[in-house]
């Protein structure tokens, strides 16, 4: 299983100019190897939420892209939290915890990878995490 963040999503939804292609390779590579089912969460629904105007149109989408919907267990609730609770210790600004917080912590709960682009607080508070980035 891989939780495929927002920004992924999003960069082919919205034909992004600088990483709608590599999104698009690595859904398909993800995809074709047909070793990982891909999945988003409840956040990264939440999140993606803001670019469609219906439920239905987004779970269309998400089906015709072949998107699970992985719900977050309690383990990933309470680690995500506890990460917060370093971020902040570290000088962290944001007094909520943040989405990539649970998405991070889901992924060490579940023990399954995140494709992303944006990899720097998943590195650095889940460095157990296996990220499929761009560098």
């Amino acid at each position: 299983m891989v939780l495929v963040d927002t920004n992924v999503l999003l960069d082919v939804l919205e034909d992004d100019p600088v990483w709608a292609d590599w999104s698009i390779a690595q859904l398909r590579a993800q995809a074709q190897a047909q070793v990982h089912a891909l999945v988003i969460n409840p956040v990264i629904y939440a999140e993606l939420s803001l670019a469609f105007e219906s439920v239905d149109a987004m779970d269309d989408t998400l089906a015709s892209m072949q998107l699970g919907l992985a719900e977050l267990p309690r383990p990933a609730l309470f680690l995500a939290g506890r990460a917060f609770v370093q971020y902040r210790r570290d000088g962290g600004a944001k007094a909520n915890v943040l989405a990539d917080f649970f998405i991070g912590a889901h992924a060490s709960v579940l023990g399954c990878g995140i494709l992303t682009r944006d990899a720097r607080r998943y590195r650095h508070y889940f460095p157990t995490v296996t990220l499929v980035t761009p560098s």
